[in-house]
């Protein structure tokens, strides 16, 4: 991972992008997008996540977080960890997926390159960690998550 991405002050917000490997557009899916919901609102509840804004795009989600007790690496690790086992479970063993074989074919084939993934690996490892340390830098983060998918074509402005 490259030194410039990396989570250093786990006191400030931060802008973290989650992408699926391969830009698998996993999340076209409703209950795949309602599952993160689901644990955006618990991490919010129960594990002191200031959640500021986020967007869900069909491979990847972007957010502005921070942690309320400060170890906010811990929170992406624990978040991405549950996920990304959970969300693979629910691809491979839904009988109404029609992309279970070839989604299987791209999370075995990203496993493969590494050694913490196991068999399959759902998450790419970068966070695209950028601290937002000014105010006018969590704005212009935000204006990009709202922004992001009228630029994709999914709403309009």
């Amino acid at each position: 991972m490259g030194e410039a991405y990396q989570i250093r002050d786990q006191e400030l917000p931060y802008f973290l992008t989650f992408q699926v490997v391969g830009w698998a557009a996993v999340f076209t899916r409703k209950a795949y997008r309602d599952f993160i919901l689901e644990n955006l609102t618990y991490s919010r509840k129960e594990k002191g996540l200031y959640l500021f804004g986020y967007v869900i795009m069909n491979n990847h989600i972007d957010l502005v977080v921070q942690r309320k007790d400060g170890k906010l690496s811990d929170w992406v690790r624990d978040f991405k960890k549950f996920t990304s086992k959970k969300l693979v479970k629910l691809i491979l063993e839904n009988p109404q997926e029609s992309r279970r074989e070839w989604l299987k074919m791209i999370f075995e084939y990203h496993a493969e390159f590494n050694k913490r993934s196991g068999d399959l690996q759902f998450w790419t490892h970068e966070n695209h960690a950028i601290e937002l340390f000014r105010l006018e830098m969590i704005e212009s983060r935000m204006k990009y998550i709202h922004e992001n998918p009228v630029r994709a074509g999914i709403v309009e402005w």
